[in-house]
């Protein structure tokens, strides 16, 4: 029996969120806004912390910075007890600011602090490959170097693409390689089921998910044909910050395909998760429990 539901590879960092009136802003040459608070944050915190929630057993790797950002990054994980491996990045945290609305939609400017040629050693994170039932692949540059070691390995993968537009190469390499690829519907347009058809296509998904917001999310399936639609679900308070649902989204509905469910039930078990994201400030401060999720 593995010792590890779910190994989460890159995503740490900082989220700096100002809340704003509106979006898209008009210029200005000042607003006064509420206070503006750093979070610990990113895809990879998100997903761990809310699988977690969730009754996953959680291990987590990436680089971070030797730096002040880093620390707070340390401090939370140590706080909330999540088994977190690291190793220093000479170009620091990855950081980002985000706007976010009165109605909890965001505008996030990101980053990555990214280091030409660096690359998390296989021997680093290989032990905890071979414990794990599953791991979840950030699209992290560093990443990318994960995949055909992952890909040799008996564990399950899956991917989130965030707002990909379904040409950019760098998310293309991720999309073909996971069995549950992830996406926002967001750059998508009218080419969303062409997209979600082509990750089928030319990769190894079983299934590839666009979520839309309030809109809900769309699914295509291996095994049928067409894109599936899934209405949102009513968030259980009212909406305040729409950061880290995506992530949420993609620990509900893994840990529905970890637990066995049909796709159906990962489908309600993500959107309630993402849901209830949406009524928390922040990216990664609380998440779904089964409690939740039930029903």
């Amino acid at each position: 029996m593995s010792d590890i539901d779910l190994l989460v590879i890159g995503g740490a960092g900082i989220d700096t969120i100002i809340r704003v009136p509106d979006l898209p802003m008009p210029y200005k040459d000042s607003v006064m806004v509420d206070p503006i608070i750093s979070y610990v944050a990113h895809t990879g915190t998100a997903v761990a912390l809310a699988s977690r929630s969730l009754g996953l057993r959680v291990k987590f790797v990436d680089f971070l910075g030797e730096d002040e950002f880093g620390e707070m990054v340390l401090r939370r994980f140590e706080e909330e007890k999540l088994d977190f491996s690291w190793l220093p990045s000479a170009g620091g945290t990855t950081r980002a600011v985000n706007l976010v609305s009165a109605d909890g939609r965001r505008m996030s400017f990101y980053d990555p602090r990214g280091v030409e040629g660096q690359h998390l050693p296989e021997a680093f994170y290989e032990g905890w490959l071979a414990q794990t039932r599953h791991v979840h692949v950030c699209i992290a540059g560093h990443a990318r170097h994960v995949l055909p070691v992952v890909l040799r390995s008996e564990a399950s993968i899956s991917t989130d693409l965030h707002d990909w537009d379904g040409v950019n190469d760098h998310h293309r390499h991720f999309a073909y390689a996971a069995d549950h690829v992830f996406m926002s519907a967001a750059n998508l347009g009218e080419r969303r089921d062409t997209v979600l058809h082509d990750v089928l296509e030319h990769g190894r998904a079983q299934t590839v998910v666009a979520t839309d917001g309030a809109r809900g999310a769309y699914l295509a399936t291996r095994d049928a044909s067409g894109v599936r639609h899934f209405p949102a679900v009513t968030p259980p308070a009212p909406v305040v910050d729409s950061n880290g649902a995506g992530d949420a989204f993609v620990s509900g509905f893994v840990s529905g395909v970890l637990r066995g469910a049909d796709v159906a039930e990962c489908m309600r078990r993500g959107l309630l998760a993402g849901a209830f994201a949406c009524t928390v400030h922040g990216t990664a401060e609380r998440f779904a429990g089964e409690a939740d999720l039930a029903g």
